[in-house]
């Protein structure tokens, strides 16, 4: 973990590394999504730190874990819509690099902007809120051959959604064991697209870089659920 993301002496502290998510990324974008909808789906409650949902960076140089406590970049304006004081009152200095800086990366803008990380991530967070499953469901790994895909049911209740997620920069196909919902069409959340229907040979995904689906897998209202001899669903 040093090495590929703290080579900087200043990036480490005691144990861990201080930085922000897009930093540690080089601020690719498909990835910080990816992560994102991988902490939003896999068990857990998931913690969004302020200002990654619109992909702050950080100032390692400033000692402690103040690197990652500079003010929240609402816009453009004096000290990024933090504070009306003197810039030199300030607690924390803001950050003010091309990159990362609040003239380039703030609130506002991103509001603006339909496919800014800031909507991305309401987005992601307001389908994950559409289901329990996500919070309290289990979870099943389906392990496809193709490794760079992660591949995974959560369940609770009558409800089940299938997680896939390609952890590569390259487009990836992979083939799902999902026999015991054939017949089903996979329902895409986040977009609402509907796929072809699941039959018992292995279903097969095209997966772009670093991309990700979020399927509904829904039996029809009036369908029996499986139950086993002690009266407990399968």
């Amino acid at each position: 973990m040093y090495y590929a993301y703290a080579q900087d002496p200043e990036m480490k502290l005691n144990l861990g590394i201080r930085r922000r998510l897009a930093p540690l990324l080089d601020n690719d974008g498909r990835r910080i999504e990816l992560l994102n909808s991988l902490l939003l789906t896999l068990p857990g409650s998931p913690i969004v730190y302020y200002g990654d949902e619109i992909g702050m960076g950080d100032n390692v140089y400033l000692g402690d874990r103040d690197g990652v406590r500079t003010p929240m970049q609402w816009s453009r304006d004096r000290n990024a819509g933090f504070s009306t004081a003197e810039e030199g009152k300030l607690y924390l200095p803001v950050i003010a690099d091309p990159v990362y800086g609040y003239q380039a990366v703030n609130v506002a803008a991103q509001a603006r902007q339909p496919a800014s990380l800031l909507n991305t991530m309401k987005r992601l967070i307001a389908a994950r809120r559409t289901s329990p499953v996500f919070g309290r469901g289990t979870i099943e790994f389906l392990r496809p051959r193709n490794q760079k895909v992660l591949a995974c049911l959560r369940r609770y209740g009558r409800e089940t959604v299938l997680i896939v997620a390609n952890l590569s920069g390259a487009p990836q196909p992979a083939e799902l064991d999902l026999g015991e919902f054939a017949g089903i069409r996979p329902v895409e959340i986040l977009g609402g697209t509907v796929f072809p229907p699941i039959q018992v040979t292995p279903y097969l995904v095209s997966v772009g870089p670093h991309g990700f689906y979020w399927f509904r897998l829904e039996r029809p209202r009036d369908a029996d659920e499986p139950y086993g001899i002690e009266s407990t669903a399968i």
